[in-house]
């Protein structure tokens, strides 16, 4: 039998939100030569947002683009980058977001993704993007967001993840890392907090799963993307 793989997390790991170390570790980043920067590109999404905000929707096959996005949907329910590649949390994400910001979300069979995704939760709680891979903080955002639009959160764990989570803080420099012990960056320092978000955490704004951005700008501006129940 395949053994599981996954990490252990320490009795000594962090269990409380350092957000002030956070706070501090962003303002700093970007100082030292050595600092990089991640750019994530959810292309669908980012088009069909700013189409939304600027009335220009008519200017693209709305149509075509979700047929190409459905196209990528396969047996699992989840979404693979083309039509017949593994389906990947991250994908799935970009493909649920879309679907959302474009009225579709009826299109998904949403037990079965919501199956696949939370079958991502591995006994220390954290996620992976698919099976037979170690868990990354940073799919507390993917999975857990992509679970929020399709009404199918409750699946999972959720005080189980939120150590996991917690565990890979950095207590000396703040951030978040992949997972506990290893370097923080940006990235999953962003979708760490993100994830404690849409875990209900009291000290962190509320996010949109679709957008993550915090939900109370998306009401000042008249935007709320769909969910399902």
């Amino acid at each position: 039998i395949a053994q599981l793989k996954d990490v252990i997390i320490k009795p000594d790991a962090p269990s409380s939100l350092l957000l002030d170390k956070h706070a501090d570790y962003i303002a700093a980043y970007g100082s030292k030569k050595d600092d990089y920067v991640t750019y994530l590109y959810c292309f669908f999404q980012l088009v069909i947002f700013f189409m939304i905000l600027s009335g220009k929707m008519d200017t693209i096959n709305v149509d075509k683009a979700v047929e190409f996005v459905l196209s990528c949907m396969n047996f699992d329910g989840g979404f693979g980058c083309r039509p017949g590649s593994e389906s990947h949390a991250g994908q799935i994400y970009c493909c649920t977001g879309f679907l959302s910001l474009t009225g579709q979300l009826h299109q998904l069979n949403a037990d079965l993704l919501g199956w696949w995704l939370c079958e991502r939760q591995l006994p220390s709680g954290g996620l992976n993007g698919r099976p037979e891979k170690l868990p990354d903080v940073c799919y507390s955002w993917w999975v857990l967001a992509s679970l929020k639009i399709i009404g199918r959160i409750h699946w999972i764990d959720k005080a189980k993840l939120r150590r996991f989570i917690l565990a890979c803080q950095d207590e000396e420099t703040g951030g978040f890392a992949d997972r506990p012990g290893d370097m923080v960056d940006p990235f999953h320092t962003l979708f760490g907090v993100a994830g404690l978000s849409l875990l209900g955490d009291e000290q962190i704004k509320a996010v949109n799963p679709v957008l993550c951005m915090p939900e109370d700008v998306l009401q000042r501006i008249g935007l709320q993307p769909d969910l399902l129940s």
